[in-house]
């Protein structure tokens, strides 16, 4: 009886450290919205942003592409000469294997 009794003398000491200490654990660890969850939201979202970030100037680059292609009629034989390797038909064509893309 005496134990308890102590027990409850320290609770009674310390009622608002506990109850901190207990809001604590609850909101940090166990709540639906608690502090690493929090935490991985936001990396997911850094993350998510830096994809956007780079899909944005992709989307840019493609269109200031496709505008070229529109109004200048010798960007496509440039491109068909470039990427696809065509050629007139009198011309000869020497292709360097590190000059070649994927």
């Amino acid at each position: 009886m005496d134990r308890l009794t102590s027990i409850w003398a320290f609770i009674g000491r310390h009622k608002y450290l506990i109850t901190f200490a207990l809001f604590a654990v609850i909101v940090g660890f166990l709540d639906e919205n608690n502090l690493i969850r929090r935490v991985r939201y936001a990396r997911q979202e850094s993350q998510l942003r830096e994809e956007i970030e780079k899909y944005r100037t992709e989307y840019e680059e493609s269109t200031r592409k496709l505008n070229e292609l529109t109004t200048d009629s010798g960007a496509i034989e440039r491109i068909a000469r470039e990427r696809y390797l065509m050629k007139k038909p009198n011309e000869d064509i020497y292709v360097f294997e590190n000059d070649v893309k994927p």
